[in-house]
């Protein structure tokens, strides 16, 4: 019985570790690439569906005190936690891989989307540094002051795609996995750089969003329950 078995069986949960390369796409043009983190619980609906809470931990910044960086010195930085939950479907899933290389190769495409929210903590230049003073561009009084809050709270939707690498024990279990994708976040609320300007004064009219390039490792564990296909073919 467990011989029949070999090649269909694996483990129903699993650990994450990623690292990410992000950028923010908010308010200010100029953007900063930082390295991001985050450790996921993975519950394995299948080999290749995972349905995961993940929680990240990452910096955004952009603008400057300079005008080629920003037009009226305003800068941010936003050290962010987020908690997301999303769900990906591998084409392993809707697809004939038995027989066929190829289909065997791109087996591990995923894509997938879920929700989160996620936690601003920024730090936030609010006022004109060029006002014309001390022969300095004029771009407006230094008596206004870019509203927003340092602090908040806004929901996410990730939209995820990628590839994962299964990795395989004695007994043909995929037992880790190594992943690289691409999450982009639309972000609702204009918490990211913590600069809320009504638009009647200054472009404010595009959802926040931050973009993640990510490499990460799963190991899987718990309960071995068993597939309906043969998992590692060809």
């Amino acid at each position: 019985m467990v011989k029949a078995q070999i090649g269909y069986n694996y483990k129903e949960f699993g650990i994450g570790l990623d690292f990410s390369y992000l950028r923010g796409y908010t308010n200010l043009a100029r953007q900063d690439y930082h390295i991001g983190q985050s450790v996921s619980f993975v519950y394995n609906y299948s080999p290749y569906i995972p349905i995961t809470a993940e929680l990240q931990f990452g910096t955004l910044s952009g603008g400057g005190l300079t005008p080629n960086l920003d037009k009226y010195g305003r800068m941010y930085t936003n050290h962010f936690e987020g908690l997301i939950l999303h769900g990906d479907i591998q084409l392993g899933e809707l697809i004939d891989y038995s027989e066929s290389y190829f289909n065997s190769a791109i087996k591990g495409f995923y894509f997938g989307s879920g929700g989160g929210i996620i936690f601003n903590n920024n730090t936030v230049q609010r006022t004109n540094v060029y006002d014309g003073t001390n022969g300095l561009p004029n771009n407006g009084p230094s008596t206004y002051v870019f509203p927003g809050s340092n602090s908040s709270i806004n929901l996410t939707i990730p939209l995820r795609f990628g590839y994962e690498f299964k990795i395989f024990n004695e007994y043909e279990e995929p037992f880790m996995s190594v992943n690289i994708g691409y999450t982009h976040s639309l972000v609702f609320g204009e918490g990211l750089d913590g600069y809320d300007d009504p638009s009647s004064k200054f472009k404010n009219n595009a959802t926040n969003q931050y973009s993640q390039i990510v490499v990460g490792v799963k190991f899987n564990f718990g309960n071995v329950t068993s597939y309906t296909k043969v998992i590692r073919q060809l």
